[in-house]
Parts: structure tokens; C-alpha cells; sequence
């Protein structure tokens, strides 16, 4: 290479680096703001097609402090828990740029490729669709994702392999190939093409042009950077309120039978989900003073602490509105068998909605997101079981009172209980579209009216029973 070419390519290299950093700092100052995203990076590839390499030579050209790496071997699916559940918690806050060398793409490869149980086509192609489905959600709620396929012939390949140091062969065992099996490559390629049709494909034979290239695809992603719509897209068809949130019966004198069948329930329930191979999860929504913290308090009595995870769901924490509503979702269900929440990612279609915390566009498209998120779970050996507890206002009003006049409920009301109350129709309206679109065959609601809390607490239980066996016999 003579001097003008190297100096016209150090002077490339500066403007790029200058190109990058400023894009860098640009989408970190948009942090909070009306266009805020953050960046994912999906890396994969043939191995010693140089991924590491770009990487390595792109934080050598940005601001390295504020570029995030997670590598992670590729594993095959797990049958418990959906494809994006190992990767979810790692989803960057707005202003963030973070590479994946590991990523659902490679773990789909290494399932195709090592199950005892091979995927068949039509399989592999539902996960397809959806992992891009799972990435759409996460661009509609500012989460950019760049799809970075390095690509490398057979025969620079075999060179690579050949000219490699013996003791770094065990750094190179991507999906757990042989390498040098051309077969096994053949299928590998084969299968990528299946989804890499949206994907940035870098060629990795020119070091050099390899990581400009790739440089440059997230620079245009850095770029790239809408303005979210602000408008509905839709003419919004209000659902009929069902009757049973707004005609209650009278409460019945208290129930002579009560404490026995609530104690033979409480057994049932725990015994059920103990011996129960998959994983529960419990999610409360309704009115204030409903009866929510009873109900599980009920269900909880027969069952270990340990055995369970309870989740009070609040306002969320400026950390938490800087990445997807559903985030703080996804990270509370990485483990724990049996999962309980007292409120839920309903959130964004009833108080974000009422209270215009969520715009149209958002909150009318959370219901597609919220029943894929969903399907998810139920397609990965989860029962979900979702109860609203009804109360008329009356009652509320009453409960409120008590609570108020009592020493230790008194933390449990505050002025804006009492505020939200002057909402009450909206909250119904809100509560009758969600019954509309989220009421699903995999994750049905049930509708339960708590102005007699005994009876509340009876009908839950049976609800849980009925719901495992439901599903149960759906397997």
C-alpha cells in the first residue's frame, strides 16, 4: 500500500471514528426525550468470519465506556421459558448501544442443529416469526435492533483453521460444530438464509473492509433515529361493559361452611401447583380495596415462601420508563415456579390509559403486544391465570372508610384512591376493552365480583383449580 492510500485510509478511519462518536452522544442525548431509543446489537455468524475482531476495532472508534458487550455461548431452547427470557433483563435503557454476540438467532441455530428432537421446518419458521414479531415490539417501544450476520466461504475457512494457533481451537466452537465438517457447514448456511433475508450480511474475507462495513451499518442505525407517532392510528370501537361489573348482588350473611371449605381449598391449590411440572403465574387487576392482597393471601397459605415469588406492582421507577413497559415484566419471571402479581403489565391499557400516561398509539397497540407476550409463556410450559376483582363503588367507598379508621390498613389509603374514584367510569370503559382483546383461550380472565369477600375468596380458588386442570387437559 503506498502513502496516499494510507493516508486517505487513517483520514476514512478518523472521519468514521468522528462519525460515530457523535452519533454516539447524540442518541444518548435523546435520553428522556420524545425520539429516545436505545440500540441492540443481534451479532452471529461463521466462525472466524471476525466478528470479535469488528467489535473489538468498533470500541476502538466510539466511546468505549458507554458501548455494552454480552457474550454468551449459544444453548439449545428451553421447553420452560420463552426464546427471549435469557436475554430480556439485559435490554438496554434509553441511550444505550448494546452488542449480543449471544442471541435467540444463535440459540435457534444450536436447537436446529444439536436437539435430540430436530426442528422441522414448519417449526423453525413459527420461530421465525416469532423472534420478529419479539423485535418489532421492541422497536415500537424504542428499542432499535441491527441484525449483523458475519459471513465467511468454506475455504477461507479451512485457511483460517489451518493457519490457527492449536491451542485457540477451543475458543472456536460456535453451536458446537466441527468446522472442518463440510456438511455440517452446508446445513448451517442452509438454515441461516431461512431469516437472514432482514439482516446486514459482512463479508468477512477483507479484515479491513469487514469492520468498515460493519462500522457502517450501525452508524445508518445510529442515524436512524423516528420521531414515534403521536396519533392514533385507529378509530377506537368502545367494548360493551359487562354486566357483571356494574350489577352486584347483596353480600350474604356470613357463611357457616366458609372456613372449612376455604381451608380445604387452600390445600388443594397448593397441592395442585406443588405437584404441578409447570410454571404458574398469578396476575390480580381490579379496583382499589377489591380484595386483591386477601385473595393471595389465601392462596399463599399452604404453600413454602420459598416455593413462591409475590410481585406488588407500582408506579414505575425512572430506570424502568426508560426501556419497554413490559421489561419490568420479563425480568420478574426468570425462575420462580409459582408467580404471583398484585397488578400487572394491564397497567398500560387501564391507569396509563385513563390517566394519558400512555399515548392511543401506545396503549391500542399494547394489546396485540400484551397477548403475544402471553402466548409466549403459555407455548413455554406456563399457566397464566388472570382475575379481576370486581366491586361496586358504594363499597369501595365503605372499604375506604374502614380502612382509615383502622391502625394498621391506614397505610393503605392515600388521597389518590380517593382522586381516582372520579375516574370510575373510565376505568370501566378501559376495564371492558382489555376483557375484549386480551381474553384468550391460553390466558382467559375471570371476572370476579368481591363485594361478598368470602365468596370472592371461595371463587378464586376454584378458579385456580379449574384453570390447572384447563390447561391440563389442553396439553
Amino acid at each position: 500500500m503506498d502513502t496516499e492510500t494510507i493516508a486517505s485510509t487513517v483520514l476514512n478511519e478518523e472521519q468514521l471514528s468522528l462519525d460515530l462518536i457523535e452519533a454516539q452522544y447524540a442518541l444518548m442525548n435523546t435520553r428522556d426525550q420524545s425520539n429516545a431509543k436505545s440500540l441492540v446489537i443481534l451479532v452471529s455468524g461463521i466462525e472466524l468470519a471476525g466478528k470479535g475482531e469488528a467489535v473489538k476495532q468498533l470500541r476502538e472508534w466510539v466511546d468505549p465506556r458507554f458501548l455494552y458487550v454480552k457474550a454468551d455461548p449459544p444453548h439449545l431452547f428451553n421447553l420452560k421459558q420463552p426464546f427471549w427470557q435469557p436475554y430480556t433483563r439485559f435490554v438496554p435503557a434509553e441511550g444505550q448501544i448494546m452488542v449480543w454476540f449471544g442471541n435467540w438467532y444463535g440459540d435457534l441455530l444450536a436447537t436446529a442443529m444439536h436437539a435430540s428432537k430436530p426442528l422441522d421446518d414448519t417449526l423453525f419458521d413459527e420461530y421465525v416469526s416469532n423472534m420478529r414479531a419479539f423485535e418489532q415490539d421492541l422497536k415500537n417501544n424504542n428499542v432499535d435492533v441491527l441484525k449483523v450476520w458475519f459471513d465467511l466461504s468454506w475455504k477461507s475457512l479451512q485457511k483460517r483453521l489451518d493457519d490457527m494457533d492449536p491451542s485457540e481451537v477451543h475458543w472456536h466452537k460456535l453451536h458446537g460444530l466441527d468446522w472442518r465438517n463440510k456438511k455440517q457447514y452446508d446445513t448451517l448456511q442452509k438454515l441461516r438464509t431461512r431469516f437472514t433475508d432482514d439482516w446486514q450480511i459482512i463479508d468477512g474475507e477483507d479484515e479491513d473492509l469487514r469492520n468498515h462495513n460493519f462500522a457502517q451499518a450501525i452508524l445508518t442505525s445510529l442515524r436512524h433515529c423516528p420521531e414515534h407517532e403521536k396519533k392514533a392510528a385507529l378509530k377506537w370501537q368502545q367494548a360493551p361493559i359487562p354486566d357483571i361489573l356494574t350489577q352486584f348482588e347483596v353480600p350474604q350473611a356470613e357463611d357457616a361452611n366458609y372456613k372449612s371449605e376455604l381451608k380445604k381449598l387452600t390445600k388443594q391449590v397448593a397441592d395442585a401447583m406443588r405437584c404441578d411440572d409447570r410454571k404458574v403465574v398469578i396476575a390480580f387487576e381490579g379496583m382499589d380495596a377489591a380484595g386483591k392482597g386477601g385473595a393471595i393471601k389465601r392462596i399463599v397459605k399452604k404453600l413454602d415462601p420459598r416455593e413462591y415469588e409475590i410481585h406488588t406492582i407500582a408506579a414505575p421507577e425512572k430506570y424502568e420508563l426508560r426501556r419497554p413497559y413490559l421489561w419490568r415484566f420479563w425480568s420478574k419471571l426468570q425462575s420462580d415456579d409459582i408467580t404471583i402479581f398484585d397488578r400487572t403489565w394491564y397497567g398500560r391499557v387501564l391507569v396509563e390509559r385513563v390517566e394519558g400516561f400512555a399515548t392511543e398509539v401506545e396503549w391500542q397497540r399494547a394489546y396485540a403486544e400484551i397477548n403475544r407476550f402471553e402466548k409466549n409463556l403459555s407455548n413455554s410450559q406456563t399457566v397464566l391465570i388472570k382475575f379481576w376483582l370486581a366491586i361496586d363503588k358504594d363499597e369501595q367507598a365503605a372499604r375506604f372508610k374502614a380502612r382509615e379508621s383502622t391502625p394498621h390498613k391506614r397505610f393503605k389509603i392515600t388521597e389518590e384512591d380517593w382522586r381516582n374514584r372520579d375516574k370510575w367510569d373510565d376505568y370501566l370503559k378501559a376495564a371492558a376493552d382489555m376483557f375484549a382483546h386480551t381474553d384468550t383461550g391460553y390466558a382467559p380472565w375471570y371476572i370476579i365480583s368481591t363485594n361478598d369477600k368470602q365468596q370472592a375468596r371461595i371463587e378464586v380458588l376454584r378458579a385456580i383449580l379449574k384453570q390447572l386442570k384447563a390447561d391440563r387437559d389442553t396439553d
